[in-house]
C-alpha cells in the first residue's frame, strides 16, 4: 500500500551520494535526451537483455549484436548471450525476444516517432507489442531515449522508496494500476525534494551499483 505523506527530505546518505554524483548524473540524462533515432533499437534491445543480468553484460553483448549487424539481418543471437563472458539469464527466452523485436524495428520506430503519442503513450503500446517489455523495462528504455517523468520500479527501486517513506510496505506484485500510483508518489517525492523524477531515479540506481549507469 502507497503511503498518503512524502518524506520531508532525503535521508543524509542520499543527499551526500547526490552531492558527490550529481554533475554525473546530469551528464548522463543529458546524454538520454542527445541519443539519435538511429539508436533506438539497439537501446530497445539493450532492455530487453538486462532484467536479472548484469548492464555490462547486456553491454558487452550488444556491442557483438552491432558488429554482427544485427539489426540489419536478425540471426540467432544465444550464442553470445549465454557466452559465460557476459552470461545473460534467460538467454533462450530472451534470445526469441530480441529476433521478435529486431523484426518488427519497423513498427517500433513508427510508434516511437510518432509525435502525436507523447511517452506515456508510447509506453502503453510498447508494452503491448513488444514481448519481454512490461511496465519497468518499457520505462528503461523511454528514459534512455529522453523520455522524462517516467519511473523504472523495481525492487531495488521500492526498498528505496520504502526508505524515504514515499511507500509503507513493499508491494508483493505490481499491475498496471499499482505502477502507476508508485509512479505518482515516486514523481511527488522527487517534486518534494527539488529534483526531477529522472534524477531521483538515477540517484537511486547509482547508489545500488556504484555508478551511474544506464
Amino acid at each position: 500500500m502507497v503511503h498518503r505523506t512524502i518524506a520531508p527530505s532525503l535521508p543524509e546518505e542520499y543527499a551526500e551520494h547526490y552531492r558527490r554524483h550529481a554533475e554525473a548524473i546530469r551528464a548522463r540524462l543529458l546524454e538520454f535526451r542527445q541519443i539519435p533515432e538511429s539508436e533506438y533499437l539497439n537501446e530497445l534491445l539493450f532492455c530487453l537483455l538486462t532484467p536479472g543480468s548484469r548492464a555490462a553484460h547486456a553491454e558487452q553483448v550488444m556491442a557483438a549484436l552491432r558488429a554482427r549487424g544485427f539489426l540489419e539481418r536478425p540471426f540467432d543471437p544465444t550464442p553470445y548471450l549465454r557466452d559465460p563472458a557476459h552470461y545473460i539469464r534467460f538467454h533462450n527466452q530472451k534470445a526469441r525476444r530480441l529476433v521478435a523485436a529486431a523484426s518488427n524495428g519497423a513498427a517500433i520506430m513508427d510508434a516511437l516517432t510518432d509525435r502525436a503519442l507523447d511517452w506515456r503513450a508510447r509506453r502503453v503500446w510498447l508494452v503491448e507489442h513488444v514481448n519481454g517489455l512490461g511496465w519497468k523495462e518499457a520505462s528503461h528504455f523511454l528514459r534512455n531515449i529522453g523520455a522524462q517523468n517516467l519511473a523504472i520500479i523495481d525492487r531495488h527501486i521500492l526498498k528505496h522508496l520504502l526508505r524515504c517513506g514515499a511507500i509503507d510496505a513493499m508491494p508483493k506484485a505490481l499491475t498496471r494500476r499499482g505502477y502507476a500510483e508508485i509512479e505518482e508518489r515516486f514523481a511527488a517525492l522527487a517534486d518534494r525534494m527539488g529534483l526531477a523524477l529522472q534524477e531521483l531515479d538515477l540517484l537511486f540506481w547509482s547508489f545500488e551499483e556504484g555508478s551511474v549507469r544506464k
